[in-house]
């Protein structure tokens, strides 16, 4: 009887539909996901292999890089076989537990990205604005102290959603209308009240753009330093090596605002743009991120291609 009742208050499994209302060409949508998925796994591979490999890439901004990339390659392998196994072979079955725990992943894994780019606008900020200080600040108990935190912040605040899912009632909803299970996604499916958990994703989020507004404050201070440097070759070599840093911020941060603003606001929307857009926002970055510092980092750029070339 007991085990009759918590198998009423929590399904044995969900069914995730993958992109509602595109059911149809799920098949042919596998394929520049599939593409997409095997450059973030090519690129970031080959980001970590080059600065293992080159020892001199041992300055802190490759350090970060290094994280980013690994954190890259979790992402994308956390969400993007399942939503193939679900466009290929109609996979739709997941386990109540591992929904749980693909929705951790998930968000702890963003939330690990969101933090790393800010230590990357960090490190920029002492390179541009302390250059001299740069080694002292920098400094390697610094570094390890800056990854903890990386790690451990999106963790803490992602614990506290298992429970929250785990308290609630699902009666006979089982259905996700989505490709991963995500907090609200899964929130949504309970019969109970589930403003707590609003409010706690709500609050989240808040987080999560504060680290935009602290990236923007840095290089509002970055900006201001560049232009008062005496030479125009200066201001140039300065700029550019922001370019990377910028070009990934954006590509991680207007998908997954857009994302927010259309759940939240966007309710003349079509769902599958909604999906379609919360996929997006888990493997551009993961695949981008790679070619934008291999195209526009100088070191990293000769090194793949010293690496891939040399007998």
């Amino acid at each position: 009887m007991v085990y009759l009742n918590r198998s009423l208050f929590h399904p044995v499994t969900f069914f995730l539909i993958g992109i509602p209302g595109l059911e149809e060409v799920h098949a042919w949508l596998s394929l520049p996901f599939c593409s997409v998925y095997l450059v973030a796994l090519l690129g970031n591979a080959s980001i970590l292999l080059v600065i293992k490999v080159e020892q001199t890439l041992r300055e802190p901004m490759f350090y970060f890089l290094a994280i980013l990339s690994t954190i890259d390659l979790a992402l994308s392998t956390t969400s993007i076989p399942r939503m193939l196994g679900i466009f290929w072979f109609d996979a739709h079955e997941i386990n109540f537990g591992t929904c749980a725990a693909q929705m951790f992943l998930i968000h702890a894994f963003t939330g690990m990205e969101a933090e790393v780019l800010m230590a990357m606008a960090f490190d920029r900020y002492v390179a541009i604005c302390a250059p001299l200080h740069y080694t002292t600040i920098l400094t390697s108990r610094v570094l390890v102290g800056i990854s903890t935190c990386i790690v451990i912040r999106p963790v803490l605040l992602t614990l506290p959603m298992i429970y929250l899912i785990y308290r609630l009632p699902f009666c006979q909803a089982r259905i996700i209308a989505h490709s991963y299970c995500e907090h609200m996604g899964i929130a949504k499916l309970s019969c109970g009240n589930i403003q707590i958990n609003a409010i706690y994703g709500l609050f989240v989020v808040s987080l999560f753009l504060m680290n935009l507004v602290l990236i923007g404050i840095s290089y509002v201070y970055i900006l201001r330093a560049v232009f008062r440097l005496p030479s125009q070759d200066a201001r140039l070599k300065a700029i550019s090596t922001c370019g990377s840093h910028v070009a990934v911020l954006c590509v991680f941060y207007i998908p997954s605002v857009f994302s927010f603003l259309t759940h939240r606001f966007g309710h003349n929307i079509p769902h599958y743009i909604h999906i379609l857009i919360a996929n997006l926002y888990l493997v551009i970055p993961p695949s981008l991120n790679p070619i934008i510092y291999g195209v526009r980092t100088k070191q990293i750029r000769e090194r793949v291609l010293y690496v891939f070339t040399k007998k």
